[in-house]
C-alpha cells in the first residue's frame, strides 16, 4: 500500500509559537509514517508590524489546501488595533474556515502536575468541547460602542451551530468508550434566554444518543466542581467564552497551558494548536514547554487517520503520546513550568529519543 505524504501549513505566528512549532515539527518528522511537506506561511501581530496585515489572504488560502494547519500562538500584548483589542488572527481563522468544534483534552500525566491532593496519572481524563464560532465571540467584530459610555457585545446561539456541536460530543463520548460514555451540557440555562435554547437544543440532540449519558452544570458550579472532582468527566460542551475560560481552569489541573494541546476542526479543515498563548516575557529563552504542540501535532495525526483512514497516522498519534507519558511522568523531569530544567529543544529531544 502506498504511504500517504500529508501537506501541513505551518504558521509559527509570535512569542514562544515559533519554538513549539519547531519541536512539533521535529517530533513528526522521528516518525516513520506517514510523510509531511510541511510549509511556512506568515502571520501574526510581527508580520502585522512588518507588513501591515496580522493574516494576508495568501496564508488563509493556504490553509484551505493544506491537508491540516500546525499553529503556534498568534498576538503581542502590545500590538493592537485601534479599538482597543489584540491581534486575534488564529480567532478569524476560526471563522474564515468555519472551525466550529474547539477540541481541548485535558489529561493528567503525573500526579506531580496537579495541584490537587490524591489523584495519580490518568485520574484527570476528559475533553473539553468549544463550539467555536457563535457565542459570545461572534461579537468580535461587531460589538458596539456608543459615545464612550456604553459598549454592548451579544451572545449569538443559532440551531444548526448548537446541533453539530452537540451531536459532535455525544459522537466523541461513544470514540473515547469511557464508562460510562457521558456529555456534560455547561451553560447558564437559569438565567439566560440564549442559554436555556442551548440546553433545549443538547436535549433534542441527546435523544439521539440512548447509551450515553446525558449530564449538566452551570457554568459557575462547574467551575467548582473542576476543581473538587475533575475525574468524574467525560466530555463537556459549551457556548464558546464559558469553553475558553474552563479549558484554563482546566489546565491548571493538569501542570498548565503547556500540557493542554487543542484542535479547532470543521467539515473541511482542522487547526491544530497548543492552548496557551505567545508568552513573550520568556520567548527566546528556551523556557517554553514544547508538550502542548507536541500532543497538538498528535491530535492532528489522529484526525487526519480518521479522516484519510490512515492506520499510519493513527499509529503516529498513539507513538507520540506514549512517548510524552513515558518521559513527563517523572517528577522532576520537564521544562521549568512542571518542576524540570530541561529547555525547551532538550524536552522536544528527549521525546524524538523515545520514539
Amino acid at each position: 500500500m502506498n504511504e500517504k505524504t500529508y501537506d501541513i501549513a505551518v504558521l509559527k505566528g509570535d512569542g514562544i509559537g515559533l519554538e513549539v512549532v519547531d519541536e512539533a515539527i521535529k517530533v513528526l518528522e522521528a516518525l516513520d509514517a506517514p510523510k509531511f511537506n510541511f510549509s511556512e506561511h506568515p502571520c501574526g501581530a510581527g508580520h502585522y508590524l512588518e507588513h501591515g496585515d496580522p493574516l494576508p489572504k495568501s496564508t488563509v488560502e493556504a490553509c484551505r489546501q493544506a491537508d491540516a494547519v500546525l499553529l503556534g500562538a498568534m498576538g503581542l500584548p502590545h500590538v493592537r488595533w485601534p479599538d482597543g483589542t489584540e491581534m486575534r488572527p488564529q480567532v478569524d481563522l476560526r471563522f474564515m474556515l468555519d472551525l466550529y468544534a474547539g477540541v481541548r483534552p485535558i489529561y493528567l500525566y503525573s500526579e506531580a502536575h496537579t495541584p490537587l491532593k490524591g489523584l495519580q496519572a490518568g485520574d484527570i481524563d476528559f475533553v473539553i468541547l468549544r463550539e467555536n464560532v457563535e457565542g459570545l465571540f461572534a461579537s468580535m467584530n461587531g460589538g458596539i460602542e456608543l459615545r464612550g459610555e456604553v459598549a454592548v457585545d451579544s451572545m449569538v446561539i443559532t440551531r444548526s451551530g448548537t446541533e453539530r456541536i452537540a451531536r459532535y460530543a455525544f459522537q466523541l463520548a461513544r470514540k473515547r468508550q469511557r464508562q460510562p460514555m457521558k456529555v456534560t451540557c455547561v451553560d447558564k440555562a437559569n438565567v439566560f434566554k440564549s442559554m436555556a435554547f442551548f440546553r433545549a437544543i443538547f436535549d433534542e440532540v441527546a435523544a439521539e444518543f440512548a447509551d450515553v449519558e446525558r449530564d449538566y452544570a452551570y457554568i459557575d458550579a462547574l467551575a467548582m466542581y473542576l476543581v473538587q472532582r475533575p475525574q468524574s468527566y467525560d466530555v463537556l460542551v459549551s457556548e464558546n467564552m464559558f469553553g475558553d475560560i474552563i479549558s484554563d481552569l482546566a489546565a491548571g489541573l493538569v501542570g498548565g497551558l503547556g500540557m493542554a494541546p487543542s484542535g479547532d476542526i470543521g467539515e473541511d479543515a482542522a487547526v491544530f494548536q497548543p492552548s496557551h498563548g505567545t508568552a513573550p516575557d520568556i520567548a527566546g529563552k528556551g523556557l517554553a514547554n514544547p508538550v502542548a504542540a507536541i500532543l497538538s501535532a498528535a491530535l492532528m495525526l489522529r484526525w487526519l487517520g480518521e479522516s484519510h483512514s490512515d492506520p499510519a497516522a493513527e499509529r503516529g498519534a498513539e507513538r507520540i503520546e506514549v512517548a510524552v507519558r513515558c518521559i513527563v511522568q517523572e517528577p522532576g523531569v520537564g521544562t521549568p513550568d512542571l518542576g524540570g530544567v530541561m529547555n525547551t529543544g532538550e524536552l522536544g529531544d528527549t521525546i524524538v529519543g523515545v520514539l
